[in-house]
């Protein structure tokens, strides 16, 4: 199992080279914006039921969302079409997804 776990690890080293990306702070991004992501959603529902601006909470979910794409659009290099394709459809339904919440929630909270 170790065997596995260090080829891995190898392959993630030598993946992050070849891109020029660290996968290490490209993990973190990614763990970290997650959380935080998750929080602001909390705040635009909290914001949504006390009828308060949501655009302030709505704008830092999308940053927070798009932390770990936006270092891999700009310190990688040499990655593939393919890639930029998904992180442009990931874009694409997490602010459809995120509309779709709210739309919700709010027809909860109006009702």
């Amino acid at each position: 199992m170790t065997e596995y776990i260090t080829l891995f690890k190898d392959w993630v080293i030598a993946l992050g080279e070849k891109h020029e990306v660290d996968p290490l702070l490209l993990g973190t991004l990614y763990f970290a914006s997650k959380v935080c992501f998750i929080t602001f959603i909390g705040w635009v529902i909290k914001s949504l039921k006390s009828k308060k601006a949501i655009m302030m909470p709505l704008l830092l979910a999308s940053v927070s969302f798009s932390m770990p794409y936006l270092y891999l659009i700009i310190a990688g290099r040499n990655i593939p079409v393919w890639v930029y394709m998904i992180i442009a459809l990931m874009f694409a339904y997490g602010g459809y997804t995120i509309w779709k919440k709210i739309t919700i929630r709010q027809g909860a909270v109006n009702r």
